[in-house]
């Protein structure tokens, strides 16, 4: 699965009939599709699907940095209870890994993704799988946001966006940081939601080039 170098851009929007045969296909698969214009409009989006009160966790993403929703966390400026508070302000290592755990479990967790093919499959990277649980299973609520460039024809495609495109870009910019840098240690495919497990996973689609 995906061997060789890809001709395709992987910065170019989809076009209309791209994004329509992406959304039918996801939905098909049981996941909400919402399609935004504009990245205020995406942060607009998720405070319709939270209601105010709820309990939150983030996964680490370029693009909720990018569309204003870090720094309202940061801020304290916004309605919800963000369970990340809690695990930074926790100094011992051990207590601070309990609360990473049960944040897996959080009612609404918030992230992105890497690629997305035409066929509806959703692909996430991930150096730690942190994230993976919430997405997968634990969480029952799980809102993802992406950039519409981040759709290619097929899984062998989105898998090979993510080799060739996202890794080099997130270690280059993990680098930056001081960091060693980035790696791919686990992937999610997530082909369907089923609807027996009753959980609502929405994926914004912004047509406005968002993170890697």
């Amino acid at each position: 699965m995906s061997n060789g170098t890809s001709t395709l851009s992987y910065t170019d929007l989809a076009n209309s009939t791209q994004l329509e045969q992406t959304v039918e296909a996801i939905q098909a698969r049981g996941i909400k599709v919402h399609v935004v214009e504009t990245p205020a409009d995406a942060l607009a989006k998720i405070h319709d699907l939270i209601p105010a009160g709820s309990d939150i966790m983030t996964g680490g993403s370029q693009t909720l940095r990018e569309i204003g929703l870090e720094e309202l966390l940061m801020a304290k400026t916004h309605p919800w209870v963000n369970l990340k508070d809690a695990i930074l302000a926790e100094n011992n290592p051990e207590k601070q890994g309990q609360l990473r755990a049960q944040s897996t479990l959080a009612p609404y967790f918030l992230g992105s993704v890497h690629a997305i093919a035409q066929s509806g499959e959703i692909v996430i990277a991930s150096g730690s799988g942190s994230q993976i649980p919430s997405y997968a299973f634990s969480s029952k609520n799980v809102i993802w946001v992406a950039g519409t460039q981040k759709i290619v024809p097929t899984l062998d495609e989105a898998i090979r966006r993510l080799r060739q495109y996202v890794l080099p870009k997130e270690d280059a910019r993990m680098k930056g940081l001081g960091y060693p840098g980035s790696a791919i240690n686990k992937i999610l495919i997530v082909e369907a939601e089923p609807a027996i497990f009753q959980r609502n996973v929405n994926l914004i689609l912004v047509k406005h080039l968002l993170g890697f």
